[in-house]
């Protein structure tokens, strides 16, 4: 069930693919899923993804493509109808820091449309720098802020801290929870923008604000720099906030930073994913979060799948060690080399 869905910008960001396009991603994606050495993290299986993602139907590549070239004012995607048969699933992973290391057909699917739209990234701090990571309760952790919990989830920009955050973030649902009521929440500056006064843009705009590492990413410490919350084009800005995360400076900040959140919370629209059903929200432009659900640890709990794309592959190289998709949190020291 998809809730509050809108076409946005005269376009619909929503797909649904046909039987025989849901066919054909389901032939890519097992005769990939099969393919040597059957690891999502291998640079050659990756390489292969990367040349069948060219095959997907024609009718999908058009949306993605018109995603990343606008976003619409809810800066997300739904792709549904992929191929996932919830009843053919092994149990739901229930462990902190689960993840998807070896090929499986709904992951070969979600890779191969996450890289329609860049190149996947992981970063070596969070989930064991896996690229497909499992967003799954886990036992003792419910009111942990992060993918392991099941209380709502704070709005947030993913990785907001960090200089090179996703671009996109893909969720791709293998199951939601007993009760259907777990709902993706999505945030976006496009349509809060108009509720702000134009003071309160010029100060969110300006470096007084800053973001630590959130939970997910354990014991990392940094010294994070001052920031503006909203960056680029005054009428039209990205948005960088966590609100676990992100703090304000001084007082005027925080009277911003308020008026921000009764905004963004005034825009939030609400996605309640079905098997097969595979959301991107675009980390640029929206925060996203999750409404509260109660799992049962029976083998049957919610399981999404997570990726994180990069449009422009090149920018992050520095912190990727041999030109992997792995990213550290700092660039590594350059080597003394003699004369």
């Amino acid at each position: 069930m998809t809730v509050d869905v809108q076409p946005t910008h005269g376009t619909d960001r929503v797909i649904t693919l046909t039987r025989e396009e849901n066919i054909e991603v389901d032939t890519i994606a097992r005769y990939l899923a099969g393919r040597p050495p059957r690891q999502l993290d291998s640079t050659a299986w990756l390489a292969t993804a990367r040349e069948l993602s060219s095959n997907l139907p024609v009718r999908l590549r058009q949306m993605l493509r018109r995603f990343t070239w606008d976003a619409g004012l809810d800066g997300v995607l739904l792709v549904r109808n992929l191929p996932v048969e919830p009843d053919d699933l092994p149990d739901t992973p229930s462990v902190a820091g689960s993840v998807q290391r070896e090929s499986t057909v709904p992951a070969a699917a979600q890779v191969l449309i996450g890289l329609q739209l860049g190149e996947l990234i992981a970063f070596r701090e969070e989930k064991s720098g896996a690229l497909v990571q499992d967003v799954v309760p886990v036992p003792g952790m419910e009111a942990f802020q992060g993918n392991a919990g099941s209380v709502m989830l704070s709005m947030h920009v993913e990785n907001a801290f960090h200089m090179y955050r996703p671009d996109y973030v893909g969720l791709h649902c293998l199951r939601n929870d007993h009760d259907n009521v777990a709902g993706l929440q999505v945030a976006s500056i496009r349509n809060a923008l108009p509720m702000l006064p134009e003071a309160v843009r010029k100060v969110l705009h300006e470096p007084r604000f800053f973001t630590e590492p959130p939970a997910s990413f354990g014991d990392l410490r940094s010294a994070p720099e001052p920031h503006g919350i909203l960056g680029g084009s005054f009428d039209d800005p990205d948005i960088r906030i966590d609100f676990e995360s992100s703090f304000p400076l001084d007082g005027e900040a925080e009277q911003a930073m308020a008026v921000l959140g009764d905004a963004l919370r005034s825009a939030r629209r609400t996605f309640v994913l079905e098997p097969g059903d595979l959301a991107f929200v675009d980390n640029r432009l929206a925060l996203h979060g999750r409404t509260e659900f109660t799992p049962r640890y029976d083998g049957r709990d919610r399981w999404l799948q997570r990726i994180f794309v990069h449009r422009d592959f090149r920018r992050s190289r520095e912190l990727r060690p041999e030109g992997g998709h792995v990213l550290g949190s700092a660039a590594p020291a350059p080597s003394a080399k003699g004369d």
